[in-house]
């Protein structure tokens, strides 16, 4: 039993107070369920005009956008045009025993260390805001995976707009490894109906990246190929028994901390030490089967960010295995003290191999 006087401050990554929660074991896999997947920009035109949002002179301020929580967004607002979003796209049948499979991490084509982790930016609520994301390796090698949260609007029942993923952003702009305009966003029902952390997870196909060339006085749009051949990928573990493995949460921390403090300003990629992780459950944000990772004192601007197990420093490759979706402050004191993820399982696997064997533009340009 849990003291009466203990409280959890928990934000997604957000801060809202919640009163004993306890920790048990993980409730029941939930039964299949429909993948809900949601085109984002479907054409050419769809993507230009995303990129055309995105051009060098906004990317310069993306530092002082607000890192996205689940209390970003404001009151419902009509779809912007840059959106291409409608009704639910139709999900084929995966089998559960290939969903339940794992992925290996994998290499950009030239080099020997991947640069797979970065922000995504959006606009929801009529405000431009971040997260934290990573690439997957996929069949497609298009495809990255971030917080549900920070994709799809379950609120207002829509993707957010102008969504573009940004590996290794610098601090004045700079896309050294391209921009990646999102193609479909992918996710677990309960998420886009229910607002269920436990599903707080989302993966995005994306088209080919690009980068802003200077030509006669504007800008043009260069095609440089797809995500995983430029940056890499991370492979993909689930079903893993907590306490059984360690993990490492990454992702670009902003948020000012319980004490008003503000340690991170989100322009550089963070980690939390290497923690063996444990089940918890917090009713008042509707998560019974969510993974604790502890200490850990991320704040606004991490969601999104992957848990990597088995992490090799030198080739900075691991295997997905949650995402940053919640941060705790366990003992109510001056600083996040934790950060959870929803349990990865066969569920996941759904989501991630129907966002993995979809189809992209073959050009951008």
């Amino acid at each position: 039993m849990i003291p009466r006087a203990r409280h959890f401050v928990a934000a997604a990554i957000s801060s809202a107070l919640l009163v004993l929660p306890a920790f048990t074991g993980i409730a029941d896999a939930a039964p299949a369920s429909q993948v809900y997947a949601v085109p984002l920009a479907k054409t050419l035109t769809d993507v230009k005009r995303v990129a055309d949002y995105w051009k060098p002179d906004r990317l310069k301020k993306a530092d002082t956008y607000s890192p996205a929580t689940p209390g970003s967004t404001a009151s419902p607002s009509t779809s912007s045009a840059a959106s291409s979003s409608g009704p639910a796209a139709p999900i084929a049948a995966i089998k559960r025993t290939t969903a339940a499979q794992g992925v290996a991490p994998t290499l950009p084509s030239k080099g020997s260390a991947a640069r797979t982790m970065g922000k995504v930016f959006f606009v929801s609520g009529g405000q431009e805001h971040w997260c934290s994301a990573s690439s997957v390796a996929a069949k497609n090698r298009s495809v990255v995976a971030t917080a549900g949260h920070c994709a799809y609007d379950s609120r207002q029942a829509k993707p957010t707009d102008y969504w573009i993923f940004v590996p290794n952003p610098g601090p004045n702009g700079e896309t050294p490894d391209g921009i990646y305009v999102g193609a479909s966003v992918s996710v677990h029902e309960d998420w886009s109906g229910k607002s269920d952390y436990d599903y707080d997870y989302a993966f995005v196909t994306v088209h080919r990246g690009f980068t802003w060339v200077a030509k006669d006085g504007t800008y043009v749009m260069q095609d440089v190929g797809r995500l995983q051949d430029n940056v890499g990928g991370q492979g993909l573990e689930l079903n893993k028994k907590p306490g059984t493995y360690t993990a490492v949460p990454f992702g670009y921390p902003a948020g000012m901390q319980p004490d008003r403090s503000q340690p991170f300003n989100g322009t550089a990629l963070r980690r939390c030490p290497q923690r063996a992780t444990r089940y918890t459950v917090a009713p008042g944000r509707d998560v019974q089967k969510g993974v604790e990772l502890a200490p850990c004192d991320f704040s606004a601007g991490a969601s999104g960010g992957p848990w990597l197990i088995g992490y090799d420093d030198t080739r900075r490759l691991g295997s997905l295995n949650g995402v940053n979706s919640l941060t705790w402050n366990r003992d109510a004191e001056g600083r996040y003290d934790a950060v959870s993820s929803p349990f990865f399982d066969t569920t996941t696997g759904e989501v991630y191999r129907h966002a993995a064997g979809l189809s992209i533009l073959s050009n951008v340009t």
